[in-house]
């Protein structure tokens, strides 16, 4: 269905701002639209906005908002806050819709519309396209009586959500003693993560922290974490946390400077919550995207392994489907469903921060739980058009599966964010792999042309 639809991708709605969808008129009518499929019943309806730090983000939320409060939606706008933070205040607020203007790790001059349901999970598909069906038709008849037009005020619900994020840790664990440097991307997070990992009593070493609208995650955040490996070795820092833009993904850095990526804090929290019997229904669920490493590593404690389509809604879905309370992506979406709804960077960090509280041991040892597999991901960018669906492409990559066996993935895809098409190999054969993904991304370069 998503390859079908104008608006929505993998992710809400995203795209180049003040381009075609992400637009004012766009957000507006999709306020409109969102707001009267949500204002069901006789009560008196809410919806929360939260926004990262873009420059577009306030032009997007000024047409959310009139849009909403057009149908008769109270609209509370909290500012930038995490998006984790919009899935909790949806929740707890008993608000009918959450929102959350953000192109999460994208550059400041793409932007985003994420929806959240009354219960603080992200809408499915079906949802999603009968707002588009909405958006699309003429809404003039449904727009509401002067005197039943919604009402907007701002809050401030930081410190709220720091608490939040704090309660997810035993009140008896502290993190003092410990020097943390935490990169927040210059984006949604910057606030408010440095003062909860303060407010447990860690040295703070706060990077990406002064957003001037146009620097979200401009070589900081989650995706460029190469200044944080330096800043934390310079430091002699215990970890390092990065944070993408809207701070629902992490990445971190070991005392040393290298890489944790999100398979490998799946597998740092999936075994301790497994021996502290708090892993449900035994289970995680991952994404195709992560490393047959983990797979194994996890399989191999008794632990299954459940995979979706890439996208942590889908991976959220499958957690409530299978009884499970964690998953996640490599990219560093984690969610744990006994806090949060979605995935959230700055919990995440914290959970990892217990285990090695915990063990005694260095984030080094603690975070390097499997040796992965090697993996190859390239992308094909494109002007347009399906190129896999060309039989010449589908049966190359049939072939590729062929030669792989057994040892090894091949996982080919187009994002539903930007226009590239992701070929993704692993196996133990390494140059099997970059041969694979070198002979695939060049059958779709061609077929794309």
């Amino acid at each position: 269905m998503a390859d079908k639809r104008r608006y929505f991708g993998t992710d809400g709605i995203r795209g180049r701002a003040n381009s075609f969808p992400i637009t004012a008129d766009l957000a507006m009518k999709a306020g409109m639209a969102a707001g009267i499929i949500f204002t069901t019943g006789d009560h008196r309806h809410k919806v929360v906005i939260g926004k990262d730090t873009r420059l577009s983000s306030y032009m997007i939320e000024s047409a959310l908002t009139a849009g909403f409060l057009a149908v008769g939606m109270d609209v509370l706008l909290t500012g930038p806050i995490p998006t984790p933070g919009i899935a909790m205040l949806t929740r707890t607020m008993r608000c009918d819709l959450g929102v959350m203007i953000s192109a999460s790790h994208n550059p400041f001059d793409d932007n985003g519309i994420k929806l959240f349901g009354p219960q603080g999970f992200k809408l499915s598909d079906d949802v999603e396209a009968t707002i588009e069906e909405l958006i699309d038709s003429d809404l003039s008849d449904r727009l509401a009586d002067p005197e039943k037009l919604g009402r907007a005020r701002r809050i401030d619900p930081q410190d709220r959500y720091i608490e939040f994020a704090k309660l997810t840790l035993p009140r008896a664990l502290t993190l003092e003693g410990m020097k943390v440097v935490v990169d927040c991307a210059n984006g949604a997070g910057y606030a408010v993560a440095p003062s909860a990992l303060w407010e447990l009593g860690a040295e703070v070493i706060a990077m990406g922290v002064k957003p001037d609208g146009f620097n979200i995650n401009r070589l900081v955040g989650s995706t460029s974490p190469a200044a944080l490996s330096a800043k934390v070795v310079e430091e002699g820092a215990d970890l390092g946390i990065a944070l993408d833009g809207d701070a629902d993904r992490v990445v971190l850095v070991d005392e040393k400077g290298r890489i944790v990526d999100g398979d490998q804090l799946i597998a740092v929290i999936a075994q301790s919550w497994a021996q502290e019997g708090r892993l449900e229904n035994g289970g995680v669920a991952v994404t195709v995207m992560s490393n047959l490493g983990l797979e194994r590593f996890l399989e191999a404690l008794g632990i299954a392994v459940h995979r979706t389509p890439v996208g942590d809604r889908y991976v959220a879905e499958a957690m409530r489907d299978q009884g499970y309370n964690l998953g996640g992506e490599q990219s560093g979406h984690i969610i744990m469903s006994d806090f949060t709804t979605t995935g959230d960077g700055l919990i995440a960090a914290l959970q990892v921060l217990s285990v090695i509280r915990k063990e005694g041991k260095p984030a080094s040892e603690v975070c390097r739980r499997f040796t992965p597999l090697p993996q190859i991901l390239r992308n094909v960018r494109h002007g347009g058009g399906r190129p896999l669906d060309k039989p010449e492409v589908q049966g190359l990559v049939e072939a590729a599966r062929t030669r792989l066996g057994d040892a090894g993935r091949v996982v080919v895809r187009a994002s539903g964010t930007e226009p590239v098409i992701r070929v993704m190999a692993e196996g133990d054969d390494g140059a099997l792999v970059e041969s694979v993904v070198t002979e695939l991304a060049d059958a779709i370069a061609e077929a794309a042309a």
